[in-house]
């Protein structure tokens, strides 16, 4: 895989990866059910999407690499139809709406299958790998925070 680069902007502190037929059943929910604790950590958890806690607002850049040396953080997550997003969580499925790269992101294509994502911060540039594997859901107690 060649590197791949996104930028977006959030207002939440907040990055969200999901492949977009992972969440069709939240269409008709919320527009901030995902900030609700048990929603987002039973969602991450199901391997639904992963969010991720960034501890600011602002801009950011997402590298999609081959590998990522020491991640600060491992989740398996389904990719089922192969468009992943990926992006500002404001952006989540809901409110009958689904992202449309309004703050930045972009959709990623990959096979469908099982995934471990790999991921780590330096400053404003998020590193994340997608690695073929054989879970899809995880067993996390808290949420998901880089910083």
């Amino acid at each position: 895989m060649n590197i791949v680069n996104y930028n977006f902007v959030t207002d939440t502190s907040t990055l969200c990866v999901f492949d977009l037929s992972c969440l069709k059943h939240r269409l008709d929910d919320d527009v901030d059910w995902w900030s609700i604790p048990d929603e987002e950590l039973s969602e991450v958890n199901l391997g639904n999407v992963v969010f991720l806690g960034l501890g600011t607002d602002g801009e950011f850049a997402v590298e999609i690499v081959d590998l990522v040396s020491q991640p600060v953080i491992k989740v398996n997550i389904k990719v089922p139809s192969g468009k992943v997003f990926i992006g500002a969580a404001e952006e989540v499925t809901a409110d009958e709406l689904e992202p449309d790269c309004v703050r930045g992101g972009g959709f990623l294509n990959l096979e469908a299958g099982n995934y471990i994502l790999s991921v780590r911060i330096k400053g404003a540039t998020i590193q994340m790998s997608f690695e073929l594997g054989e879970d899809d859901r995880n067993n996390f107690m808290e949420l998901l925070r880089l910083n």
